[in-house]
């Protein structure tokens, strides 16, 4: 292939990625060579090489091989630069300080996947919001929530947000320091500080950042001198209008053996939960999938009523939803087959099983007993005042909701009810859902609890 094609193939690129993403990944790439199928291309750094094979290495084989058609892969390389030769120091020239490596090490960001960007993340009703509030902390400026506190269960797009951030900031505002981390690497990183005497080390350079990502914080639950050391490091930054941004499964409030005052302070920010999916939200993100996917594999046919099976199937993990997609891409094309309802029923049988576990109407009502700090026997009795009256009717409405069960049939389990006892309770919740912000709250609650 010339340069002169490989300038045909940049120009429909530029059309398909937009002018911004061409200007920084797709401009940058240099043609090497082309042997035994490979097209191989100088980068700048490792880093670029990495990404655009992530991010466009599909569309760029797409493009090359419209061209030609020998190629079968690409890969990224960065040439080796020519060596200098070194200056003569003199002889008084302090030597480099170890410690200095230590503390960068210290503080050395956790990798992030190139795949988890604002552009891979399909927005809807039950994530909008902490899209929204994640889009507008990647801006970089000044902002009126500090932390951002984003919670929710497995799954739900936290840390696909919190990456997609990391990335935006990297990339619009390379000066500032942005450091993300898991809430273990935190934990492990300020133990290995005091093992090695490096308390001070680890202060100056984790309060030294713009911005600090701190994944899954429900895990330094129960660890005193973590938490000690992570409520200062909090107030230091916030102290300096550096910002922070927090992810957890569960609200602060929620988090038991989290200390009151970190409670507190999480709960001074925006504290936006990412709701399970719902049916549009997940039928749009195979789709999306699928988009990518069509690019891997041209020739595969996708039968009608493949994507809306997986998404009424396949409800309370996205990536369980997506691995699932993944899998029968690859069979369908290992076997060469048409991926149809018959076959994904086939290929995905252990995931739709594991689908299948229905929350049964015991569960419900022992969990939803829990949440009211009621007694069972109480639950189900006869007593019929509010403080009884409403958990019965929220216990009543999940049952119509998560089982099959019928209404006589929950009716007999809540003291023998008649059925339109049942009706009347589930008609009030879901009218109480529409007006009633605490009530909606523990609905949604006590589904992610019995979901979980």
């Amino acid at each position: 292939m010339t340069q002169e094609k490989w300038g045909q193939v940049k120009q429909d690129l530029l059309n398909t990625v937009g002018k911004n993403n061409f200007a920084n990944w797709i401009e940058p790439l240099e043609l090497a060579r082309i042997a035994d199928g490979v097209a191989t291309f100088d980068v700048p750094t490792s880093f670029v090489g990495n990404y655009v094979s992530q991010k466009y290495g599909d569309q760029i084989l797409y493009h090359l091989r419209g061209i030609s058609p020998e190629i079968r892969r690409i890969a990224f390389e960065v040439p080796a630069r020519p060596a200098r030769a070194p200056r003569p120091a003199p002889a008084s020239a302090p030597k480099p300080a170890n410690g200095r490596a230590e503390r960068e090490s210290m503080i050395a960001a956790a990798p992030l996947d190139p795949k988890f960007t604002f552009d891979t993340f399909v927005v809807g009703k039950p994530n909008e919001l902490a899209h929204a509030a994640a889009k507008r902390v990647a801006e970089g400026g000044p902002v009126t929530f500090n932390p951002l506190f984003l919670y929710g269960g497995v799954g739900l797009g936290k840390t696909h947000l919190m990456h997609a951030i990391a990335w935006e900031l990297q990339q619009n505002h390379p000066a500032l320091t942005v450091l993300y981390l898991s809430a273990e690497q935190f934990m492990y990183r300020f133990v290995q500080a005091l093992r090695d005497r490096k308390m001070m080390d680890f202060k100056e350079m984790f309060r030294s950042v713009d911005v600090l990502m701190v994944d899954d914080v429900q895990f330094i639950a129960g660890k005193e001198s973590t938490q000690e050391e992570f409520f200062h490091t909090f107030n230091a930054l916030v102290d300096g209008g550096k910002q922070i941004i927090i992810s957890g499964d569960r609200a602060p409030g929620e988090i038991e053996k989290l200390e009151e005052r970190i409670k507190s302070r999480l709960q001074c920010g925006l504290v936006v939960d990412l709701h399970p999916t719902n049916y549009e939200l997940r039928l749009g993100i195979l789709q999306s999938k699928v988009d990518f996917y069509r690019v891997q594999y041209p020739d595969l046919v996708l039968a009608d009523g493949v994507l809306e099976f997986l998404a009424h199937r396949i409800r309370k993990n996205v990536r369980v939803l997506e691995g699932a997609l993944t899998r029968l891409f690859a069979f369908a094309s290992l076997v060469g087959h048409e991926i149809t309802l018959e076959l994904t029923q086939d290929c995905l049988a252990d995931v739709l099983r594991a689908s299948e576990r229905q929350v049964t109407v015991e569960e419900i009502q022992r969990q939803v007993s829990d949440h009211y700090n009621i007694r069972l026997s109480d639950l189900v009795g006869p007593k019929r005042t509010r403080v009884f009256a409403r958990p019965r009717q929220v216990a009543m409405y999940l049952c119509k909701q998560m089982t099959s069960r019928s209404l006589p049939d929950i009716g007999r389990r809540f003291g023998g009810r008649d059925h339109t006892t049942v009706m009347h309770g589930v008609k009030r919740i879901e009218e109480l859902r529409a007006s009633d912000g605490q009530i909606a709250e523990d609905l949604d609650l006590l589904r992610r609890t019995l979901e979980g």
